[in-house]
C-alpha cells in the first residue's frame, strides 16, 4: 500500500478541479490511497505528511509565480526541512493559469526546487505533447502544452464555473496515476 497526498491552493476553483482529477488518477491505481488537502489544511496538519510516500503539489500561476497561499505552506515546512523529514519521498506538481503560457513553467520549477530542497525525488509528467503539430489550442489533447516537468492547464479567468478543458483534466489524471504507480514500485523495492 502506498499513500499519496495532493496539496493544492486554488483561488477560483480551477486548480482544485485539477487536484480532483489527480486524485481520480491515483484512485485508479490498485494499492494506492490518497489524501486531498488545501494548502491551508496542510499547514494545520503538516506533521501528518510524514506518513505519505509521495506528495503532489498544485498552485495556480499568478503573475508568473505560485500563489502566496501555497508559498505559506512551503514556508511552514521549514522545520521539516531542517530535519530532512521528507527526504526520499516522491514529489510532482501541477499548475494552471488564464493564458496558455502565463509563465507556468516557472511555477513548476519553483515546486521542483522546493521538493529538491527537501531531498524529495521529482516525477515529471511522462506524457508527450498530444497536440497535432504542437497546437496548444487543441483543448482535448493530453499534455497539449508539452510540459515535461509537471501538469499544466489553462482556464478562463472570468468564471469559476468554467473548468479546465478535457485534455488538461486528463493530463492531471494521468499524472496522478503515474505518481501512484511509481510510488508502489518504490514501496515494493
Amino acid at each position: 500500500m502506498s499513500h499519496i497526498a495532493v496539496i493544492y491552493h486554488s483561488g477560483y476553483g480551477h486548480t482544485e478541479k485539477l487536484a480532483q482529477y489527480i486524485v481520480k488518477g491515483i484512485e485508479k491505481t490498485e494499492g494506492a490511497t490518497v489524501t486531498l488537502l488545501s494548502a491551508e489544511d496542510a499547514i494545520q496538519d503538516i506533521a501528518k505528511l510524514a506518513e505519505c510516500d509521495a506528495m503532489i503539489f498544485g498552485t495556480p500561476t499568478y503573475m508568473g509565480s505560485m500563489t502566496a497561499k501555497f508559498k505559506e505552506f512551503m514556508e511552514a515546512s521549514s522545520r521539516i526541512w531542517m530535519q530532512q523529514g521528507w527526504k526520499d519521498k516522491l514529489a510532482a506538481g501541477f499548475t494552471n493559469s488564464g493564458s496558455l503560457s502565463g509563465d507556468k513553467l516557472n511555477t513548476l520549477i519553483q515546486l521542483s526546487v522546493f521538493a529538491a530542497q527537501h531531498g524529495m525525488i521529482w516525477i515529471g509528467q511522462g506524457e508527450p505533447c498530444g497536440s497535432p503539430k504542437g497546437d496548444p489550442a487543441n483543448a482535448n489533447a493530453v499534455n497539449r502544452m508539452g510540459s515535461a516537468l509537471g501538469a499544466m492547464a489553462q482556464s478562463e479567468n472570468d468564471s469559476p464555473e468554467v473548468t479546465p478543458p478535457a485534455g488538461d483534466l486528463e493530463t492531471a489524471e494521468k499524472l496522478g496515476e503515474r505518481v501512484a504507480t511509481i510510488a508502489l514500485r518504490f514501496k515494493a523495492a
